[in-house]
């Protein structure tokens, strides 16, 4: 029998009408705004009325360092939050939306696989209910509102050589990574040089998703530095009066976007920054809300355990008080053979010493993350070809870390093939045995939270900073900026800053090129080697096989 492709099995989906998944969650129908028949936003009044409530478990999936073997962080969180719905216990699953970048650039599908997805998976990949769309408006807006002031008379003698707040747009387009604006004559402004990112690095992007109302919204946009005066005194978004205007255009995409599983089960699906060039994890919004509405929540951050497990301890956790319950964290037979060295076309062969020599990565993990003071449980995601020997490899290695590695056959079998480690991992989360803590305190210089997490997360030797960098850091420490954590931006494909160095590297350094002042969000950026926060497409991108075929259905994109 032909094995069924994820969008044909999103396409037999059996969906529920969203108002009977808010019913399950005890929302109201009047507090639903409807987009379509199987998505809706949940409204703020209602969620307001929800504050007082008790908290349920919440429990982050993550995983190993990414590998084209493929790791299915994604489909092992909505195959879990099946499982615990299915073994009794009142579970939701939240995770973020998904970029045009990716869609268009490597790869599509970022709404799990096989029978473990969340639906409508198609417009989960596209536009789904515009929240990017409003989110790169928003942005663009304080953009132009901050050329348009320098255009009519400079009041706030903004230094045009200082316009530190870049452009963005939803799409990976490497030709605006830096530019010149406003040529043409007098009557189109200054020329300056400035820049694009994708908007899932934008700071409009993190505000959104730690913001906790509309009112501290507007607070953190205010927040925004956008350019320096020549004394280097900063100018604010609120300084430019754009805060209101972008908190209008924001108003909705701030609720939180709920769907449903291929089993009927509720998901928030909501914001969006990656965790390779931002902090990784959906809405805070939609983490609490989803707290107070079910007893279990399952949440993922974005890539390995390296950037979005560390960037949602020391940044999300820490900024809205969230501590998890357990972590689970994925991995794969066949990545374990590719960090052990074996090459992906030979992937389904058995080789049991390449699978031990690649859990090397699977350990530094597992180590980072109980350096949190959380328990850890090993979800191998299965493949058909993995063997018994390979997979008891495995389970061996995580025993002598102190943890417990389950299979899970989620992908095959949906909730059935996950009922294993439902129960072991509620069973951990109700343990209370959690003593979470961030790895660095709020009063730690900014340069010794970027060693902290370098030499005890990546295992490096040292960082590499020029003085330019260090005396950035210094400046924003006086002005009152030192107690904010720091948000790495660097290759998700190792824990050094080399993609190919692969396994668990040690004696290697981290090499800074830039920091930037995220102050409405609340962090300090810091980028690494030749990662890029404006990416660009590969020699083939995903963009030339999508198209609509004779039945109007959209082909390629999955």
């Amino acid at each position: 029998m032909a094995i069924k492709s994820d969008i044909e099995i999103a396409r037999e989906a059996n969906k529920q009408p969203i108002q009977v998944i808010g019913n399950k969650l005890g929302i109201p129908s009047d507090d639903l705004v409807p987009f379509g028949h199987d998505k809706a936003k949940v409204s703020a009044r209602f969620i307001e009325s929800q504050v007082d409530k008790p908290n349920g478990k919440l429990i982050l999936v993550t995983a190993i360092n990414p590998t084209p073997a493929g790791e299915g962080k994604t489909t092992t969180t909505v195959g879990l939050g099946d499982a615990l719905n299915a073994i009794g216990k009142k579970a939701m699953i939240c995770i973020r939306e998904a970029s045009l970048g990716p869609c268009f650039g490597m790869k599509g599908g970022a709404a799990g696989g096989g029978y473990a997805q969340i639906v409508p998976m198609e417009d989960m990949n596209l536009h789904f209910t515009g929240d990017f769309h409003a989110i790169t408006s928003a942005h663009n807006l304080l953009s132009a509102m901050i050329d348009n002031h320098i255009y009519w008379g400079n009041e706030l003698d903004i230094d045009e050589r200082r316009v530190v707040w870049r452009r963005v747009m939803d799409m990976n387009d490497r030709a605006l990574r830096d530019i010149v604006t406003s040529l043409g004559g007098v009557s189109n402004g200054f020329p300056r040089q400035t820049g694009f990112d994708i908007t899932v690095a934008s700071e409009v992007m993190a505000i959104l998703c730690l913001a906790t109302d509309l009112k501290d919204l507007q607070r953190r946009l205010g927040d925004i530095i956008v350019a320096y005066r020549r004394d280097r005194t900063p100018i604010s978004c609120r300084d430019i009066k754009a805060d209101g205007a972008m908190t209008v255009l924001l108003q909705q995409a701030m609720q939180p976007n709920l769907v449903q599983t291929l089993e009927n089960n509720p998901a928030f699906v909501h914001g969006g920054p990656f965790a390779n060039i931002a902090h990784g994890c959906n809405s805070v919004m939609a983490t609490q809300t989803a707290l107070k509405l079910a007893d279990y929540v399952v949440t993922e951050a974005g890539f390995g355990a390296d950037l979005g497990a560390e960037k949602f301890m020391n940044i999300k956790c820490r900024k809205a008080g969230l501590a998890p319950d357990a972590v689970v964290l994925v991995a794969t037979v066949r990545a374990m053979k590719m960090n052990g060295g074996v090459a992906k076309a030979d992937l389904d062969q058995e080789n049991v010493a390449a699978v031990q020599k690649g859990c090397a990565n699977l350990g530094r993990h597992i180590e980072n993350l109980k350096s949190f003071g959380v328990p850890v449980v090993v979800a191998i995601n299965h493949f058909i070809k993995d063997t018994d020997a390979e997979l008891d490899a495995i389970k061996g290695y995580v025993k002598t870390h102190g943890s417990e590695a389950i299979v899970s056959k989620h992908w095959a079998h949906g909730s059935e093939g996950a009922k294993e480690l439902a129960t072991r991992v509620a069973a951990v989360a109700d343990s209370d045995k959690s003593q979470f803590a961030p790895l660095y305190p709020d009063d730690m210089p900014l340069f010794e939270k970027i060693q902290t997490i370098a030499k005890r997360i990546y295992r490096a030797d040292e960082v590499m900073a020029d003085k330019k960098i260090r005396a950035q850091l210094r400046q924003w420490e006086e002005a009152g900026y030192g107690h904010l954590p720091v948000c790495m931006a660097k290759t998700q494909y190792s824990f050094s800053t080399d993609p190919e160095l692969r396994g668990a590297p040690t004696g290697h350094s981290v090499p800074i090129r830039e920091v930037r002042l995220s102050a409405g969000a609340g962090f300090i950026v810091v980028i690494c080697g030749e990662i890029m926060t404006m990416p660009g497409l590969p020699r083939m991108p995903a963009a030339e096989s999508i198209m609509l075929n004779a039945d109007g259905q959209i082909e390629g994109l999955f």
